[in-house]
């Protein structure tokens, strides 16, 4: 019985610290109807800026507490006024959640460039010992941690309930557009809720700093368990996240008590999917939409610009030649660099099906390379399996995962599926690391062979890049073919209006399953081309940052292009390498990169390349035996 007192107590301490950012979470949402991904970013940045101004600085504890608060909000306000309430108004809802994203990854770069990847700790604020309370030893921080979570969720009622501001803030939640006629300045107010989750993240993070080890990648721990205490709770209910935040953390504490430390993440990712299948509006609320707004409606993808089959064809026999050519333009050393191009160009390439074609946000394609990437591994190293059967049963069991995930999930939609695709990423992160016998846990898999057909083995870097590079020409000629079909139509059709896609009979189900599966399967054939070529495989290099780094790639080379994500990928990839005084910055101007993009380049570089060239040659008058062609009027 003490014992598992002792769980439940350390179960709310830590549900405490998921409720802090999944309120903010939820605040965000509320107004903007965005799931805002960067919110664990300001929680460690919180808890970094503790560190410095007290240990470096040998400020006192309050003004050490007040001055990390103060400063992150203060970035989080600019980051809000520069990025998020601008785009707003532009971006549709999915193009949103993946600035958040690039956000996330920015605060990451900029917290490995300031503070190291090394660890940090921070005392206690009132000593190490522990409190007896009736015989169940509570840890001297978790008072703190309890009496700030308690006072954050006390003025965010009063703010609520009480005040003025607080009251547009709902009627912004409530219906943005009728907001606006009222004379409400949506705008700005946006920016508050903004600037309010910062600060309850930065609270929240330098509180809890005393008890977690602090390292720049923390800012995707926090945002994890914050997005699944939010799903828990109920995506726009301020206490179902509380109530989401504490299940989940005393979910967690009782699977790490009882059944294994190494499971307890797997175990309330797998509460979260099925949360997400049976009662996708929360687990502790009634069932209250958030008001239909128009605006929704008018943040929509835009248009793609496509050339005609011409220029495609010349372009791409150009683009070709130069990548055949290339190995020999290139220093030898520098070729692996041009084989983990191309390995991660065949993960994008899926990833523009789903994406950029289909429409659907998909968080989880590192999962799948994972999946892909072990399966082929393993069976090649420990049971002798040639690697193309290997490579092929990866595809096949990822096959399979993405089909039953398309089934249980058909029924979300926006947000909820992009939740459920991150909650299957992380599921496999856990397996990975968790299954230390099958997997090599965090240590990774080792002796991976190199790739073979038959009597040909791709063993040098040289031979893998043309390997991969014929792949890659295969699957473009298949894909550009599938994307003119009828097939590649409907998929831009559902992109463009899912409900007007249905009306003309195509089944959207159907075809939104088909790219999830091609989305699979090229992911995992990326991830078996990834184990061969490093003959070494981790859970970090098939992780959740992956595929992040993934839609990075897509993103900046431009969405529904296919060849567009080479740029991006390449761009990526290779800028560190070309320039190593540069490579501590890569997270950040990765982040940075995806961010401009969505802002100011939206169809990518290849995209943005097409509609400047189709611009141009609307803005140029046609001229036929010595004479300017009348245009036709529109």
């Amino acid at each position: 019985m003490d014992q598992f007192a002792q769980i439940i107590v350390g179960g709310v301490l830590q549900g405490g610290v998921f409720a802090i950012v999944a309120l903010g979470i939820t605040l965000v949402y509320r107004v903007t109807g965005i799931i805002n991904l960067v919110q664990g970013g300001f929680c460690i940045l919180g808890a970094l800026c503790l560190y410095s101004f007290q240990s470096d600085l040998g400020w006192p504890l309050p003004l050490a507490f007040l001055a990390a608060v103060v400063a992150t909000t203060a970035l989080g306000a600019l980051l809000g006024a520069a990025t998020f309430v601008p785009a707003l108004a532009r971006l549709p809802n999915s193009s949103m959640l993946m600035l958040t994203a690039g956000l996330l990854t920015f605060i990451n770069g900029l917290a490995l460039v300031v503070w190291g990847s090394q660890p940090y700790a921070v005392e206690a604020f009132t000593g190490e010992q522990p409190v007896n309370v009736l015989g169940i030893l509570v840890p001297s921080q978790g008072f703190w941690i309890a009496g700030i979570t308690l006072i954050i969720i006390l003025g965010i009622w009063y703010l609520m309930t009480r005040t003025t501001l607080g009251k547009a803030v709902v009627a912004c939640a409530e219906n943005p557009t009728a907001a606006r006629f009222m004379g409400i300045d949506v705008a700005r107010l946006t920016l508050f809720s903004f600037a309010l989750a910062a600060l309850i993240g930065a609270i929240g993070g330098a509180a809890v700093a005393p008890i977690l080890s602090l390292q720049f990648d923390g800012g995707s721990f926090f945002t994890n368990a914050g997005f699944i205490a939010v799903a828990l709770g109920g995506m726009s209910s301020l206490p179902g996240a509380i109530a989401g935040g504490l299940f989940l953390g005393i979910a967690e504490q009782l699977a790490a008590g009882y059944v294994s430390s190494l499971f307890a993440n797997g175990l309330a990712l797998a509460l979260l999917l099925a949360t997400l299948l049976w009662r996708p509006q929360g687990l502790f609320v009634a069932g209250r939409a958030r008001r239909h707004d128009v605006r929704d409606e008018l943040r929509v993808a835009r248009s793609v610009i496509r050339p005609g089959a011409r220029t495609v064809s010349v372009a791409a026999l150009v683009l070709f030649l130069f990548l055949a050519a290339l190995p020999y333009l290139v220093d030898p050393g520098f070729m692996s660099s041009l084989v983990i191009t191309l390995i991660l160009f065949i993960a994008v390439l899926g990833l523009d099906v789903l994406m950029g074609y289909a429409g659907q946000v998909s968080l989880g394609q590192a999962g799948f390379m994972a999946l892909g990437g072990y399966t082929a591994a393993i069976l090649a190293t420990n049971y002798g399996v040639t690697p193309l059967v290997g490579t092929l049963a990866g595809m096949g069991l990822s096959l399979i995962c993405a089909l039953l995930l398309s089934v249980v999930t058909m029924q979300l939609k926006g947000a909820y599926l992009a939740l459920a695709t991150l909650t299957f990423g992380l599921l496999i992160d856990s397996l990975t690391v968790g299954l230390t016998g099958v997997t090599g846990g965090p240590s990774g898999l080792v002796g991976i062979p190199s790739f073979a057909l038959g009597p040909f083995v791709f063993a040098t870097p040289q031979e893998m890049y043309y390997l991969v590079l014929a792949i890659i020409v295969l699957l473009l000629v298949i894909l550009t073919g599938g994307m003119r079909s009828g097939f590649g139509r409907a998929l831009q059709a559902i992109r463009a209006d899912q409900t007007a896609a249905a009306a003309l009979g195509i089944n959207v189900p159907r075809h939104k399953m088909a790219a999830f599966a091609i989305c699979a399967m090229l992911a995992s054939l990326s991830g078996s081309l990834f184990a061969f070529d490093f003959h070494f495989l981790s859970p970090e290099m098939v992780s959740t940052p992956r595929s992040f780094e993934l839609i990075a790639m897509l993103v900046i080379g431009g969405e529904a292009t296919l060849v567009g994500g080479l740029s991006g990928a390449a761009l990526i990839t290779l800028l560190p390498i070309l320039f190593q005084p540069i490579a501590l910055y890569k997270t950040m101007a990765e982040g940075a990169i995806l961010v401009l993009a969505f802002q100011y380049l939206p169809d990518g570089m290849l995209g943005g390349l097409w509609r400047l060239i189709a611009r141009s040659a609307a803005a140029t008058p046609a001229i036929a035996d010595g004479t300017v062609a009348e245009r036709p009027s529109s």
